[in-house]
């Protein structure tokens, strides 16, 4: 059976987009449906994440992390998964919009929801005060084919380290797919063939010319992005809202 996607992150925060940004960029397409609001966007400043000296708006890291994943290859739906199953070498899932989704991977990345998990056989919940899914350190469940990233895989939820966790699950995604896989890097010119070496799978070698215009490009898009300040203000706690 043809699946609609390679594909299928659930969740749509920095462990769902990380994961799809590998994905993506290996050539596996790649769906993210995600419902709701990320629970980043509820930080006032974010001062943890690395390559940000003076901090960065949660809620802008976020668009320019969804941004990153678009321009990477993946494709996205806003919608609620309630029911995932097995099915024909892959899995279906069921929204609540009354649409489906089919894919032969499935990344699980959404906080603490297991529900639409109860119909798939062999995976192991792990409840402590809060639902978890039990996996190995990238992510593999007991479940070929399904993976769990993030908080989800009882990460600490801290932004680097879920958004890293997003990475290496959808690295390990890559490896037991059928794509032809060594590292995604972009290296300089010569870098391997310089050395009598092929450039290996998910590699490339880029010449000057092309660093600089590739440079140039990350400069103008990176302004754009922090020309104005985030419009959005910080989303409160939902026990907060509502009080005077």
């Amino acid at each position: 059976m043809a699946h609609d996607h390679d594909v299928l992150i659930i969740g749509g925060g920095p462990a769902g987009l990380t994961a799809g940004i590998f994905t993506a960029r290996a050539g596996l397409d790649t769906v993210i449906v995600n419902d709701g609001e990320p629970l980043l966007r509820r930080n006032g400043h974010l001062e943890n994440y690395p390559g940000f000296p003076g901090g960065v708006n949660s809620r802008l890291l976020l668009d320019m992390m969804a941004d990153q994943a678009k321009r990477s290859g993946c494709s996205r739906q806003e919608a609620r998964i309630v029911d995932l199953e097995q099915a024909s070498g892959g899995f279906r899932a069921s929204t609540a919009e009354d649409s489906t989704v089919t894919a032969q991977f499935v990344v699980a990345a959404t906080k603490n929801t297991v529900d639409f998990l109860s119909d798939i056989e062999g995976l192991k919940i792990r409840s402590r005060g809060k639902d978890f899914v039990e996996s190995d350190d990238r992510g593999r469940t007991g479940v070929e084919g399904l993976y769990a990233a993030g908080r989800l895989a009882m990460q600490p939820y801290q932004t680097i380290i879920v958004a890293g966790h997003g990475g290496s699950v959808g690295v390990a995604v890559v490896e037991d797919s059928d794509v032809n896989f060594y590292h995604d890097w972009t290296a300089p010119e010569g870098y391997f063939t310089g050395r009598g070496r092929d450039v290996p799978p998910g590699c490339e070698e880029i010449s000057p010319e092309e660093r600089r215009d590739r440079e140039a490009e990350s400069l103008e898009v990176m302004q754009t992005y922090f020309a104005n300040p985030h419009p959005e203000e910080p989303t409160q706690h939902p026990n907060v809202r509502g009080k005077d």
